[in-house]
């Protein structure tokens, strides 16, 4: 499905056309080499992922601990690897900025690892338990979800995270990075692998297609039978076309429209730090705020204020009418801008008539992913929150801290709009389904 690209984003249009003619060919047909490496790896996938779900916790959380210390010890082949990658790519700064690897972010995705080894053991909860009648006893226990697909684009670290998150959690992981990433990728999948082999654990486990050719994608999709879920994480493009031609189930979001809403109760000051963050402190990840909502109470003193804050910081804008005639020299936002996930320096402005009128715009324009509303009014709050269908919502914080991490779950192998299974920041407990164990003493039913 093609993207309508804004003036702004002509820069993105050699990168976005790549992916759309690598989407739109992808399907054409399964090679027999994609076909064999699909059936081959999903086998010992999932005879890993039998082994990763009967071992105690400790054994996992040790392939942890030691794939984070191969990442810190492969740290010079991980950026020399990820150089290549950058020397290649012409794309724009924020691309760049997702693609681009530092020995800061080589810590982090290390820390990442341990974080995720120090949680609890997502496999070793009862989740429910009662006793029926005739004197069966019924237990619903959590359980690995089986052999997982992740199709990503350009965050290398993505590859880290996913692999991570599924160890800890039982399941084995089939990975494949965009080609503008590739480089970097498998340096830190045999990083991963170093963790698992030094653990005593199967190797197989975090597997990655042997390039970048289109028909490991097409062969992932088809699932062949071995696959139980499909996580794509990238544009929108890849997002939509994996949930059309999947054979398998998907756990995705497809975009990151995220809101933040001033009420007229806020805090000023708050809202000037808590905007330009939400904004602009990473502008292409999927938790950036894309549009602002401000009540127009406050809008004719404050609107000016933030505006000034965010030009300061490289910021542009789109503004509605009533924004533009408070601040005549903003440009006008279409309603096609207000449905656009810029992933830029680029703000779409809208005046609104109280949280009524915010929640009605975030219905109309929104993806369900993320949410703020900055106010000082406890009972506003809470109506916002409890009104908002979004998968995350937020009261006086930047929307950029719908991230795993932050959440405490030491990373995330994406963010889940839908309503079915894990909404939000998808760890470990969320790679997690359940099955029942019903324990009797000589029942039989009549």
């Amino acid at each position: 499905m093609l993207c309508i690209l804004a003036t702004e984003q002509k820069n993105e249009l050699n990168i976005t056309s790549r992916c759309i003619t690598e989407l739109e060919a992808m399907l054409d047909g399964v090679s027999e080499t994609a076909q064999q490496w699909i059936a081959q790896a999903g086998r010992s996938a999932r005879m890993a992922s039998s082994v990763l779900a009967r071992v105690p916790h400790e054994a996992r959380q040790n392939a942890l601990r030691q794939a984070a210390s191969a990442l810190r010890d492969e740290e010079a082949a991980i950026l020399a690897a990820n150089a290549i990658d950058l020397e290649r790519s012409n794309a724009s700064a924020a691309f760049r900025d997702r693609l681009t690897l530092t020995r800061s972010r080589v810590a982090a995705m290390a820390d990442g690892l341990e974080q995720i080894a120090d949680l609890p053991d997502p496999l070793s909860r009862v989740l429910s338990e009662w006793e029926r009648p005739n004197g069966l006893r019924i237990r619903r226990i959590a359980a690995p979800i089986g052999v997982i697909g992740m199709i990503y684009e350009s965050r290398p670290n993505v590859g880290a995270d996913a692999a991570g998150i599924a160890i800890k959690s039982g399941n084995a992981v089939l990975l494949r990075g965009g080609s503008e990433s590739q480089h970097s990728a498998r340096a830190i999948h045999k990083a991963m692998q170093a963790g698992l082999r030094k653990a005593g654990l199967p190797e197989e486990a975090v597997q990655i297609a042997p390039d970048t050719d289109r028909a490991y994608v097409a062969a992932m999709l088809a699932g062949n039978q071995v696959l139980d879920l499909i996580i794509p994480r990238g544009g929108k493009s890849l997002v939509e076309r994996v949930q059309k031609e999947a054979r398998v189930p998907v756990l995705a979001h497809a975009e990151g429209l995220c809101h933040t809403y001033i009420h007229k109760a806020a805090d000023r000051e708050k809202a000037r730090s808590i905007l330009a963050n939400a904004k602009m402190r990473r502008t292409g990840i999927c938790g950036a705020t894309e549009t602002l909502l401000i009540d127009a109470a406050i809008a004719g003193s404050l609107l000016p204020v933030l505006v000034e804050d965010l030009s300061a910081l490289g910021c542009t804008f789109r503004a509605d009418d009533a924004a533009r005639a408070i601040m005549p020299g903003l440009p006008a936002a279409s309603d096609a801008d207000f449905d656009t996930e810029w992933l830029d320096a680029i703000l779409s402005i809208k005046v609104v008539d109280g949280i009524d009128a915010a929640l009605a715009h975030i219905a109309r324009h929104g993806s369900e992913h993320t949410e703020a509303i900055i106010t000082e009014d406890e009972a506003a709050a809470e109506y916002f929150l409890s009104h908002v269908q979004s998968a995350v919502a937020m009261w006086n914080a930047s929307t950029q801290f719908c991230d795993g991490g932050e959440f405490g779950f030491g990373a995330e192998i994406g963010i889940a709009t839908g309503r079915i299974h894990a909404r939000g920041p998808v760890g470990p407990e969320q790679l997690t389904t359940y099955r029942y164990l019903v324990l009797g003493n000589g029942q039989i039913r009549p």
